[in-house]
This record gives C-alpha cells, structure tokens and sequence, in this order.
C-alpha cells in the first residue's frame, strides 16, 4: 500500500483535467531543472508557462518542449510575447512559429502595451481557432487599479470571443492586479468577479503561499493557479489536498 491510497484526497481531479490546474512560471529552467520537476511532480503540473519573453533568449526551448509533452504538460510563452508581436507588427510570423513547433496555447494579454479591448477580442477569437487561448485580465502596474466591474466585463467578452481560460494578472511577484501591493488579497474584487464568472474558466494566478491557502480555502482544492514556482509545486498539491497545516481541517 502507498501513502497517496491512504492519505490523497479523492475529490482532486487527475490529469488530463479542465479544472484543478496548476500553471508553473518557468523563468529559464535548465533541462537538468526540468527533469527534476517532472521527476517528483508530473502529476502535479498542467500548464507551464515560459515566463515573459525569456523564450526569445534561452539556449533549450526545444528540448524542454520535449521533456514537458513527454509528460503531457502543456506549455506556451508568456503573453509579454504576444504584445510584444503586436507592437512590432510580428503577429502572423508569431502565430507561425507557435504552429511550426507544436504549440497547442497561447496567451494573449494587454498588461503593457495599449491594445483596445475590441481588438484583443478580434486576437482571441482569430487565434481561437488554432490554439487554446489563454487571455489575461489585470495590469501589470501596481498603480493602475482596475475597478471589479471592468474586470467582470472585459473577462466575459473574452470568454465570449474563444478564450479557454482567463488568467487573472497578479505577475510573479503577487502583487498587482488582484493583490495589492502588499501581497494582500483584493477579497471584494474576487466575490464581484465570482458572482459573474464560473471559477472553473479563470486561473488566478498565485505565486505567494498565503494566496495559494487563501484561493484553495474560498474555492476548493480544485481550484485553477496560476505562476506557481516550480519548487512550490509539491507545496501546492499538500495544500490543496489537505496535507498541509493550513488547510488539514478543510478536507
């Protein structure tokens, strides 16, 4: 007998899931640091994203994209990318690359560049039918404060125009867009935006641990993260499945 049929949680949703994602910010993994990854936790990891545009610069995509889909974990570039490729007017030679090696996501995001919202939607629904689209909701500047109802707003017409999942902005450091600057939750922007918004289409994404608790306690173990460090994400799977102080007397 193994310690996960005594003590796992069997409300988890297993992979391939739609639901219960965790979605790792690789920022420039080596492909030792890859292996090691999925070595202890490919059950673990759904989506990994390649942080910004550190995909341009890295000496490895290739064979990471190898190691990851060997484990059947999903993987796109960041949205900075994507903008990136609008500001330069690079969009069609991007959307060619992402084909030419096998990308089935991608993200699509206006957290810098200035992009009319009903032009980002046209992004979505044209890269929609190619690909899964990602689309991130929030700025990346912490002195730019989104009111809730523009968040439930923009978040349904992108649902609207294609995209499989909404990422909710709060960068690597969990400290803008649904957090302040603090790292404190914006708990009201999150009730506004969950009365409106089935949680199942967004991943909030939750780099720092008291986030991580916070989102697992208010929605359940199963539900979607976002920019998860890779050493975090055993951390991760304890908390949603009650194998951590924080949350043992919620499951």
């Amino acid at each position: 007998m193994k310690l996960e049929d005594l003590f796992a949680d069997p409300t988890r949703t297993r992979k391939p899931r739609d639901y219960g994602l965790t979605h790792v910010l690789d920022k420039g993994l080596s492909v030792a640091e890859v292996q090691g990854l999925v070595e202890v936790a490919a059950p673990y990891v759904d989506i990994v994203k390649f942080g910004w545009a550190t995909s341009v610069v890295v000496q490895n995509l290739d064979a990471k994209l190898e190691a990851f889909r060997q484990y059947g974990i999903d993987v796109c570039c960041g949205g900075s990318l994507f903008e990136l490729a609008v500001r330069r007017n690079r969009v069609d030679d991007y959307v060619a690359f992402l084909k030419d090696h096998g990308f089935r996501l991608v993200e699509i995001s206006d957290g810098v560049i200035e992009l009319e919202h009903k032009q980002k939607c046209l992004y979505i629904e044209r890269l929609a039918k190619d690909f899964k689209v990602l689309s991130e909701v929030g700025s990346k500047d912490a002195q730019v404060v989104v009111a809730p109802f523009r968040w439930v707003a923009q978040i349904k017409s992108e649902l609207a125009a294609g995209a499989w999942k909404v990422v909710t902005e709060g960068r690597e450091s969990g400290t803008v867009g649904l957090y302040r600057e603090s790292g404190e939750i914006r708990t009201g922007l999150i009730e506004e935006i969950e009365v409106e918004i089935d949680p199942k289409n967004l991943i909030f994404e939750a780099p720092q641990k008291a986030q991580q608790v916070w989102l697992v306690k208010h929605f359940g173990n199963n539900v979607n993260l976002g920019n998860i460090p890779p050493q975090e994400v055993v951390s991760v799977e304890t908390i949603r499945q009650g194998l951590r102080a924080d949350t043992m007397l919620t499951r």
